[in-house]
Formats: C-alpha cells, sequence, structure tokens
C-alpha cells in the first residue's frame, strides 16, 4: 500500500448504533473479522484489542496503514436496553401498534412523500404492517376452519357446540400468531413493526429515556474532545445516525467543542433520517439537522448506497426534509456503490439479503473505491482531510420532500 501522509495517531470513535436489541460484543467481532478481511485485501495491517479504558464498551485498534501506525479507541453507544424494552410488548399491543404507526404515516401523508424519495425503505416499513395482517388472517381462517369443525356437533349439543367452537377458534388464533411470533428471527415482521413504532409513537419527538441516554452520550463525547487525541469521529448507523445529529447538535450549542481541540467528524451509514424528520413533531430534529448543516466545528459525511434498500440512499437528510438554510455546508452525500465496490460474485451472494446489506458499511469491500470504513477508523487521515474536495454524487436527491417544515424554537 502507498505511503500516506498522516495527520492522525490516536482517535477515538463512537459508534451509535440502529434501533438494535442486540448485545454491543456483536459488533466487536464484525469489526474484528471484517477489518481483517479488508486489511488482507487492501495490503495494510489491523489488530484489535480489549479495551483497557473505563467507559462504554469497546475495544482498542492498532493499525499500520500506508507506513503510518494509528491508534483508535472504538466504543459503542449503547441504548439496546432501551429498545428491548420498547419491544417487550404482547401481540396484542403490537397490533395495536400497527394501527397507530399506520395513522401517523399513511394519514398525515408522510408515507407518500416518503415513497417519492426512495421506494425501497418505504416497502419496508409497509412490510411489518402486510405481514402482521397477513399472519392475523391466516390465523382467523385457521381458527375459523376449527368453528367449522367443531359446528358439525352442533345437531347435538346446540348453543353448547357454538360456545365450544368460539372458544376453539380463540384459541387457534392465539396458537398461530404466537406461533409466528417465535419465527420472527426470520421474518423481521414484529422487529420492524416495533422499530417504526418508536418514532411513531411521539410523531417524531424523542421519548423521555432516549433523550435522557442521548444526553449522557454528549457528556462521554465532550470528555473525549477535552481527550490527548487527534480526531474525534462519531459514527451513526442507520436510525443511530438521528441520534448523532441532535447529539453534535447540543454539544455545539453548548460551545463544548473546542476550538484547539481534536478534530470532530462526523459519518452518517446508511441513514433513514427522513422515517423521523418527515413526522409532525420531529421539531428538534428538524432544528438540529438545520443547524448541525452550517457549522464550521465539523466534517460531516453522508454514505448510503442504492443497492441498501433499507436506507434512504443518495437523499441529503437536511435538504429532503425542508430546512437546508442559505449557508449550508454538510453533509457530503456520496455512494458507497456497492455494485462496483464488491465483485459480482460478492454481489450475487448479497444482493437480496437486505439486512445484511444494510450492515455492508461496517464490512469489507473486494473491491474497494474511495470509502473504507476502517480506513476511516482506524487511518492515518482524518474525515476532513480524507474527503476534502471530493464532489458530492451527482445523483444525490436534495428536493425538499416534507410536508412538516416546523423547528423547535
Amino acid at each position: 500500500m502507498a505511503e500516506q501522509s498522516q495527520d492522525v495517531r490516536r482517535r477515538r470513535v463512537f459508534y451509535i448504533p440502529g434501533y438494535d436489541p442486540i448485545h454491543p460484543r456483536r459488533y466487536r467481532e464484525l469489526y474484528r473479522k471484517e477489518g481483517a478481511a479488508q486489511a488482507g485485501i487492501s495490503g495494510y495491517e489491523i489488530a484489535l484489542k480489549p479495551k483497557t479504558t473505563k467507559g462504554p464498551y469497546g475495544w482498542h485498534v492498532d493499525a499500520r496503514i500506508g507506513g503510518a501506525e494509528v491508534q483508535a479507541d472504538v466504543e459503542v453507544l449503547v441504548w439496546s436496553d432501551i429498545v428491548r424494552q420498547s419491544m417487550s410488548t404482547s401481540i396484542p399491543a403490537t397490533y395495536w401498534q400497527l394501527v397507530r404507526t399506520a395513522w401517523e404515516y399513511i394519514g398525515t401523508g408522510a408515507m407518500r412523500r416518503l415513497m417519492m424519495l426512495r421506494k425501497g425503505p418505504v416497502i419496508a416499513a409497509l412490510y411489518p404492517i402486510g405481514m402482521l395482517l397477513f399472519q392475523l388472517l391466516v390465523a382467523v381462517l385457521l381458527g375459523w376452519a376449527g368453528f367449522a369443525v367443531v359446528g358439525v356437533l352442533g345437531p347435538w349439543l346446540g348453543l353448547v357446540a357454538t360456545a365450544l367452537g368460539l372458544g376453539v377458534w380463540a384459541g387457534i388464533v392465539v396458537v398461530v400468531l404466537r406461533w409466528f411470533q417465535a419465527r420472527d428471527g426470520k421474518l423481521f415482521a414484529y422487529y420492524l413493526m416495533h422499530d417504526y413504532a418508536y418514532s411513531a409513537r411521539y410523531r417524531g419527538a424523542n421519548p423521555p429515556e432516549l433523550e435522557a441516554r442521548m444526553a449522557e452520550f454528549a457528556e462521554t463525547i465532550a470528555a473525549a474532545l477535552r481527550d490527548d487525541v487527534d480526531e474525534v469521529l462519531v459514527v451513526g448507523h442507520s436510525s443511530g445516525a438521528h441520534l448523532a445529529v441532535s447529539i453534535l447538535a447540543d454539544l455545539i450549542r453548548a460551545g463544548r467543542v473546542p476550538a484547539n481541540g481534536p478534530a470532530l467528524a462526523f459519518l452518517s451509514l446508511g441513514q433513514v433520517v427522513p422515517m423521523v424528520s418527515f413526522l409532525r413533531r420531529a421539531d428538534r430534529l428538524r432544528a438540529d439537522l438545520r443547524y448541525l448543516s452550517a457549522r464550521e466545528e465539523l466534517t460531516w459525511v453522508d454514505v448510503t448506497a442504492p443497492g441498501d434498500g433499507c436506507a434512504f440512499a443518495l437523499c441529503d437528510p437536511v435538504a429532503v426534509s425542508g430546512v437546508a438554510p442559505e449557508n449550508k455546508k454538510w453533509p457530503l452525500v456520496f455512494s458507497a456503490q456497492f455494485t462496483k465496490s464488491l465483485s459480482p460474485e460478492r454481489w450475487a451472494e448479497l444482493r437480496w439479503r437486505f439486512f445484511r446489506l444494510h450492515f455492508q458499511y461496517l464490512c469489507a469491500f473486494d473491491r474497494p473505491l474511495d470509502y473504507d470504513y476502517f480506513q476511516i477508523t482506524a487511518g492515518p487521515v482524518t474525515l476532513g482531510a480524507r474527503y476534502a474536495g471530493r464532489p458530492p454524487s451527482a445523483s444525490r436527491i436534495d428536493v425538499p420532500a416534507s410536508k412538516f417544515t416546523s423547528v423547535a424554537a
């Protein structure tokens, strides 16, 4: 690998996951496995060690890239406990969530406007509604069949047979719905329903428990900005991207980004910001998008890919939300170009694995172009320097599309 200039020797990385109930060790193992694969492909060295400092769950990285040695401490800002708590609902409660969420997105016209941007994530949003209704239909039809069988006894048992039949019907419905729920690890209907319902419940506002956790994250990042490092990099993936927007906006507003401190960088990956910013009470998020997009204190790069059907690929989250100021500077929007940075063989393997592709930004590419997650998080160049002068993707979408554009006072 060619020699690189070096403006980073030590880096702090904070990864904010999306709506994910899994323990953060999953991300460590993903980084370890995929980092080794990318290092082998691209000709550099990267090694993980256990974290030795206090604070959030994480790991230490030693890398040698382009002749430069870099140390990075990667930490996961965990909110999976909040996710798990929001998912611990009964089957009837989930169907009530379906009604509320469908009304919030469809009844307000938000879904139609989101469809104008990208069909993929909207289909992903409609999928749990359709799948849960299908499951309910199957359960009801099987229950009706059981009722009909019991009804054969009607001439002999009269009203007793009817009561027994209704009981059998209800019992079958419960058993079938529980059977489907137990297999949601493959169907993802309940998981996705809980995901969209979490934002829709407060119509785009952050629930109190999430605001409290975001304040804790801000404290952690603020402490890192006072550390002896060259760059503090915040990575927001999927739903974690809009959390990062608000956290960073709060830090800058509060004057907690030192003028002579480490470079502050924000990398949003596979973002689904419009799913929240298009809701009627997302004033806080829209205000934070507007504010952050014009700040000089950070570099903000937004990477998506049309091959990721779960993300709003190449949609400028500030512009499409209708809150872009005249002095807008960020984000730099470009594509990870899955179809070019993955070989045809590898693309064929992953093409229909939608959830796996949503995590490809954190993985190795066997034909890498200018996006490399491991060089960004463990390489010798800041995010700002790496993409200085890089033009945004020509096919980006930056047309205002949201019906709701109010911002927090």
